[in-house]
């Protein structure tokens, strides 16, 4: 269990592919190889992957062939950068909201514009996560904990908003995004569940 607060961010230094899945490494930026260890649960842009060695400061994880399918993972470039996060601890502070690293679909940015010292982000995402969007709901995406300002739902397809502000752009990838990036979505664990109950409320 994750909590969509990024605590470091990694860059992917080299790609191997397998006859049906894949391997990654990533390179630690920040210095948390210290509890890394091969078994280990570790958030990748809020995709919940298993550490498979450590070397140093370079960590590995298989992606699955339902990995590759599900998420933009197997697509990111060579030296991209990627936000990573720990799960949760019993001992430990828990900010942000539940996220269990299962991504439920891809999100494309379809505008940004300057809101004071931070950034309102415009996602667009398929009409079948619909239900799950509240206003002033919580959202995971790439792994990062954001409230939902606004939603607009049209014809095939849903849009949000969302506001970025000064620190999670500097320490996570949202800094990095253009218009027409895929990130990955996970919606609030609870209105999962509630949609789930409604369909077989009768």
């Amino acid at each position: 269990m994750f909590t969509g607060i990024v605590e470091a961010q990694g860059i992917i230094s080299n790609r191997i592919m397998h006859t049906d899945d894949v391997s990654l490494e990533v390179e630690l930026i920040d210095p948390i190889v210290d509890y890394a260890e091969p078994g280990d649960s570790v958030a990748v842009n809020g995709a919940c992957l298993t550490v498979t060695s450590v070397n140093g400061s370079r960590v590995s994880f298989d992606l699955s062939v339902e990995t590759l399918n599900l998420t933009t993972l197997g697509n990111l470039p060579i030296g991209g950068k990627i936000n990573l996060e720990r799960p949760v601890t019993t001992e430990g502070r828990f900010g942000g909201h539940l996220v269990s690293g299962h991504i439920d679909g891809l999100a494309r940015l379809k505008s940004k514009k300057g809101s004071g010292r931070s950034i309102e982000m415009i996602f667009e995402c398929d009409n079948a996560l619909a239900p799950y969007l509240v206003k002033k709901g919580s959202i995971c995406l790439d792994g990062v904990s954001l409230t939902i300002n606004n939603i607009y739902d049209d014809i095939g397809a849903v849009s949000f908003c969302v506001n970025v502000i000064p620190h999670t752009l500097v320490s996570t990838t949202f800094g990095l995004m253009t218009v027409g990036d895929e990130v990955h979505v996970e919606v609030d664990q609870i209105a999962r569940y509630i949609e789930r109950l409604r369909e077989f409320s009768g």
